[in-house]
């Protein structure tokens, strides 16, 4: 039950934007195994001046098509998995927009369970597939 924030530029298409949702959704499909209709994503439009990060950090180049991933999810998955995961992302949206690999920053936040979410009815809701988290 990942909950997704992407902070992009303003000036990116409407399909590239869509395009760079899909992809993170696809890597976590894949990687974390969540179900296709665990598809809460926020997308950020931000003017230029809005977004702030160095032209190069720990040998990686940035331009102005840089990209902010946050990804909220429970904790379970291994070191193996997220290194898959950001692998994924970055590769899906380069390969589906124009923006490079080098582009994508991924931050991921974990927290400890389904006590930390509700989905609706302010409830809390018991998600079948956390089971195998455990």
């Amino acid at each position: 039950m990942p909950f997704v924030r992407i902070s992009l530029p303003k000036k990116l298409s409407l399909q590239t934007k869509n395009n760079i949702s899909e992809a993170i959704h696809q890597a976590l499909i894949a990687e974390f195994n969540i179900p296709v209709d665990d598809y809460f994503h926020v997308i950020e439009e931000l003017e230029s001046h809005q977004i702030k990060y160095p032209k190069s950090y720990l040998g990686v180049s940035h331009s102005d098509e840089i990209v902010y991933v946050q990804i909220t999810a429970g904790q379970g998955r291994t070191l193996e998995q997220k290194k898959k995961l950001y692998q994924q992302i970055a590769a899906k949206i380069a390969a589906s927009t124009e923006i490079t690999i080098n582009n994508v920053i991924i931050v991921l936040l974990e927290n400890n369970g389904q006590e930390n979410w509700s989905f609706g009815n302010g409830e809390i809701q018991v998600s079948k597939h956390l089971e195998k988290l455990k």
